[in-house]
């Protein structure tokens, strides 16, 4: 038998060996997760990164050992990955907490884009409102008004177009930062083509 062979006979027995003992590294995980969905996944994920290295091992007895140290490493993983996800959330809440309404930030957006929309074409202004406000699918909007769902596409893409083309001559450069904090008057309306 050759090496390569007798290599790949071994790692098939580590392998067995470790799936014998499946419920044995599930609890083990369970007990640091307290969470059994979890833990599956845990494991699930450590038999994968355990995969890769089987080839590498040569002792059965000592591939139970390194496997639970496969594990630890998984859910000390899993778990720095939670605190970095649960920090996250704690300083989005904490800015979501600090932020102006969110009514106060569309109604300062809307002043402007609303009058500039008023300068468009009026199947323009119906194709954005029934699309990106009331948030009508394309083709049910399509429907509606008795066109195809590319003509809608196209007529919405058009009316995108124009508005922001006369919310970027309207506003200049406050339009390159987003309208958020917008402090300009929409005195010229773009025109109607």
């Amino acid at each position: 038998m050759s090496e390569e062979t007798t290599a790949r006979l071994e790692a098939r027995a580590i392998a067995t060996e470790l799936a014998s003992r499946h419920e044995e590294f599930l609890g083990f995980i369970e007990r640091r997760t307290r969470d059994r969905a979890l833990a599956e996944d845990l494991l699930q994920e450590a038999y994968l990164k355990g995969l890769h290295k089987l080839a590498d091992l040569r002792d059965r007895d000592a591939a139970v050992g390194w496997f639970y140290r496969v594990l630890r490493n998984t859910v000390v993983d899993q778990q720095r990955k939670r605190g970095t996800a649960s920090r996250g959330l704690a300083a989005f809440a904490d800015e979501l907490a600090t932020a102006a309404p969110m009514e106060e930030t569309h109604a300062a957006v809307c002043r402007c884009v609303a009058e500039i929309a008023e300068g468009l074409k009026p199947e323009y202004v119906e194709a954005l409102q029934r699309i990106e406000v009331d948030e009508v699918p394309v083709k049910d909007f399509a429907a509606e008004a008795g066109i195809t769902a590319n003509n809608a596409a196209v007529r919405v893409f058009r009316a995108r177009a124009a508005l922001r083309d006369g919310v970027t001559t309207t506003c200049g450069t406050c339009a390159g930062l987003g309208c958020a904090e917008c402090t300009c008057e929409a005195k010229a309306r773009p025109d109607a083509s």
